[in-house]
This record gives structure tokens, C-alpha cells and sequence, in this order.
């Protein structure tokens, strides 16, 4: 193992004027309310939730780029819904059919329980209780609207200014899902532990927890990562989840662990995948990734002590998630449906489809360059590091953007990336490839990544930093 990387390149400087900017430089206008132009007075926490992360503007980017192209062919890897895999569509429909002849009446039209629907909470514990031998009970789970919104809920009932001291939300470790940085209603109020890095073999690393770190820490209100992760596909084992619960039960607060990528759907995950219960815990589960990201469902398990809060906060918020997908879930689970399409589509088709992308970006990319990929066990990315002083994940990110090819930088999914302590230039050496798209698609974008890489070997050469 070695420990932090450190890296003597210059930093890139921070956007002017603090005005989040989309890559190659192009402003985000601000907004013009009626006829009449006027300042619109947000407060400090509306200001933070009004503003777009640096990747929500590079998929903005995406979207406004690809919709005026004029018919122009884009290569698309920076996506993150899941494949369009017929046989799951298919089943989603036939169960949201049955669903909707069964009890449209009754979810539909009908007010429901903050909770979730009774027939889907009990399910829940019994197919929880039955496939990993766990005692949970109606008041062990909560269902939202996506498992973001449930984040987004512990985030604000448990960091932020206190009666006794203000926490702040962390990220055990960095790169994770940048949308946890949205979730904070404060300013500052999201903080992330950068990795060790561990090098295994000449292409591939992997990112190890820095526990000491973590623990000596003094502001943390609560703890959140995903397993398996999003960027990098790192599944935490279960002596790893155990120190982590060590180091939230040493700051006295809950930690949150989001499945969304893991078991028991979609299952897209090594053998460390299965959830664990602790009374610290609070497990996030989605059906997004299974295969219904637009429905927006999701739902919690953990203490009745955490769990109880989240009610209330639905109930004073979204009063309840969506009640016909919730029948549809119930559905899926009661009929074994779910397990069965995780198990013999789902899972086989992911392990296929990562095996079909390590190989292509093997063969392709230039073997002159020091590239790494890291091991991943489980989720829809591959997460890449060029370790060269000229590579800069932007740079590369406009580069394919001029050649059609759209994947995402790297730097988002760290909390800090400019500014990095340990790490130099690494959060700005990476990026991340979805191989959700087809089989195609992916094959052609990667070619043409492999080429813009050369190109900009090339250019380094001619122009020495």
C-alpha cells in the first residue's frame, strides 16, 4: 500500500467571482422573473439549494448540447440510468399493469400513511427478515420518493446548526455520489475524508479508507457513503462497515449507508454486498437502479429512534411517496418477481457488461500512459485515472465534447477537489464512464477516448509544462 499521493502540479484556479460556470468557460445566466426585472432576496439556505453542482451544470451541458445538435450522433457515457434491458421494462410494466387493475382506487385516489403503504412496509420486513435473518417490523421503515430524498431528510434532521454545537454531513470516503453534495441545507455543511490509494498491479488501484481521519474528526453530525459506490464501484466489506459504525458510535451519530446499487436489488455487487444491521445504521435502499429511476421510490431501514423523525419529516413535507409504485414494488416482492429478475437478468447482465467495457478500455488506451482503473465489485461506471501532470479531467472532458463523446470529470465527486490535502492533482486526474449505454456506443466513445488521451500526450510533449 502507499499512502496519499502527492502531486506538485499547479492547482487549477477558482472560478471568478464565485459563479458556477460550465466547462470551456460559458456562464449560467441568471433567471428573470415576470416582465418586471428585480432581485430576488433568497435566504442563505435557499441561496445553497437555488445553486447547481459543478456536475448537475455538466449535465445540463449534456442535455441543452444534445438537444441542439441538429441531428448530430452523440456518443453518450456520462449517463446514469440504468440499461434499457427489454426483459426488465417489460416485467416493470406487467407489474405496474396488475398493480393498476388491482388498486388503483385505493393508492391512487386515495390519501395514504406518511409511512408507506401498510402492504408494502410489511413485505419489506418480512423479505428483509426472511433473506438475511433480521427482526424488523412496521416501525423499523419508512418509503420516499427516491432514496435521495430519504439522504436528503437524515441530512437535515441530524447536521446543520444544534442546540449545542453545529455538525456538519460526512462523506467516510471521497470520491462519492456528488449529489450527496446537494444535501445539506447550510453552506460548508458537507465535508469528505479523501482516500489512501492503493496501487495493485500496473492498471489498477483501489481507495482505502482513512479511518484515523475520519475519527478525528469534530463536526460530524452524520456519516453517509454508498456501497457499492458511485463513481468507483468500491464495495465496503462488513469488517469495514463494523469500523465504521465504531467511528459513528464514537462521534455519538448515525451513519447511512445508501444500497442503491447493491443488495437485495438491483444486486449489481461483489460478495460484500448484503446490508447489515445496526442499531447506528440507517439503510437506504432504491428501486431506481432496478430498473424504475423516474418513479422516484425508495425506502429506509434502521431504529425506530431514526426512523421515527423521517415519518414526521415526510409527513410535514411530502405528506407520502407515490402509492401506485409502491403497489407495484409490493407486487414484485410478494410474488418473488424481483428476486428472480435480479437474480437470473439484472445481475448476469451488469457482470457481462463491466467484463465487455475493462476489456475495451484495456486494449485501447494508450499503453504509453499512466493509466489506472480502479477494481471495482459492483455499480454501472468505470472510474479511470490518467496519473500525468498534463492530464486534466476538464480538459479532456471538452476535448471529447468537440469529437461528440460525453463522459464526466472526475472532480465533482470530491468534496474539495481544488484544494486537496493529500491527493494533489488526483481528484482532477480522474473520470468516470457509465457502461449503461449500448454495447456500441460504448465500443466507439471508447476508441475516440483513447485517441483524445493520445492527442493530449502528444500536446504535452510539444508544449512541456
Amino acid at each position: 500500500m502507499i499512502g496519499r499521493v502527492q502531486r506538485t502540479g499547479p492547482a487549477a484556479p477558482p472560478e471568478p467571482g464565485g459563479a458556477p460556470r460550465l466547462p470551456g468557460g460559458r456562464a449560467r445566466s441568471s433567471a428573470v422573473t415576470g416582465k418586471e426585472s428585480h432581485t430576488v432576496e433568497l435566504s442563505r439556505s435557499g441561496s445553497k439549494m437555488a445553486s447547481l453542482s459543478g456536475l448537475r451544470l455538466i449535465m445540463d451541458d449534456i442535455a441543452t448540447t444534445m438537444s441542439s445538435a441538429g441531428g448530430k450522433e452523440w456518443l453518450n457515457l456520462g449517463i446514469g440510468n440504468p440499461a434499457a434491458i427489454p426483459e426488465v421494462q417489460s416485467t416493470w410494466q406487467r407489474m405496474t399493469t396488475e398493480a393498476l387493475a388491482a388498486s388503483f382506487g385505493e393508492v391512487s385516489c386515495k390519501y395514504g400513511p406518511s409511512r408507506g403503504l401498510p402492504e408494502l412496509v410489511d413485505t419489506i420486513a418480512d423479505h428483509f427478515n426472511r433473506r438475511y435473518g433480521w427482526d424488523v417490523g412496521p416501525r423499523n421503515i419508512v418509503l420516499g420518493p427516491g432514496s435521495q430524498m430519504l439522504c436528503f431528510i437524515a441530512a437535515a434532521l441530524f447536521t446543520g446548526p444544534g442546540a449545542a454545537r453545529d455538525t456538519r454531513l460526512v462523506l467516510p470516503m471521497t470520491p462519492d455520489y456528488t449529489g450527496y453534495q446537494g444535501l445539506s441545507l447550510t453552506p460548508g455543511g458537507v465535508t469528505g475524508v479523501e482516500p489512501l490509494l492503493q496501487l495493485q498491479g500496473d492498471r489498477s488501484f483501489r481507495y482505502l479508507f482513512d479511518l484515523p481521519a475520519l475519527e478525528g474528526l469534530a463536526d460530524v453530525g452524520l456519516m453517509l457513503l454508498s456501497s457499492p459506490s458511485n463513481p468507483a464501484g468500491r464495495c465496503a466489506s462488513r469488517d469495514e462497515i463494523e469500523r465504521l459504525v465504531s467511528a459513528a458510535r464514537g462521534h455519538g451519530v448515525p451513519l447511512v449507508v445508501d444500497n442503491a446499487y447493491g443488495a437485495p436489488f438491483p444486486g449489481i455487487g461483489g460478495p460484500f454486498t448484503a446490508p447489515v444491521w445496526d442499531e447506528r445504521i440507517i439503510n437506504v435502499f432504491s428501486v431506481s437502479k432496478a430498473g424504475l429511476p423516474g418513479e422516484r421510490l425508495g425506502f429506509a431501514i434502521a431504529d425506530e429512534r431514526h426512523i421515527d423523525p423521517i415519518v414526521s419529516f415526510m409527513a410535514n413535507s411530502a405528506l407520502h411517496a407515490p402509492q401506485l409504485v409502491q403497489a407495484t414494488l409490493a407486487h414484485a416482492l410478494r410474488s418473488d418477481v424481483l428476486d428472480t429478475l435480479v437474480g437470473s437478468v439484472i445481475r448476469p447482465f451488469y457482470a457481462e457488461r463491466r467484463k465487455f467495457v475493462e476489456s475495451l478500455l484495456a486494449e485501447a488506451l494508450p499503453q504509453d500512459i499512466a493509466w489506472h482503473l480502479h477494481a471495482a465489485e459492483g455499480g454501472m461506471f468505470c472510474w479511470v485515472w490518467v496519473d500525468e501532470e498534463w492530464f486534466d479531467d476538464l480538459h479532456l472532458y471538452e476535448t471529447l465534447k468537440g469529437r461528440g463523446v460525453f463522459v464526466v470529470p472526475g472532480r465533482y465527486f470530491f468534496t474539495d477537489a481544488e484544494h486537496s490535502k493529500g491527493l494533489g492533482r488526483h481528484p482532477r486526474q480522474c473520470f468516470r464512464i457509465s457502461v449503461t449505454a449500448n454495447a456500441d456506443t460504448i465500443a466507439a466513445g471508447v476508441t475516440m477516448i483513447a485517441a483524445a488521451l493520445g492527442d493530449m500526450h502528444a500536446e504535452s510533449v510539444r508544449t512541456p509544462l
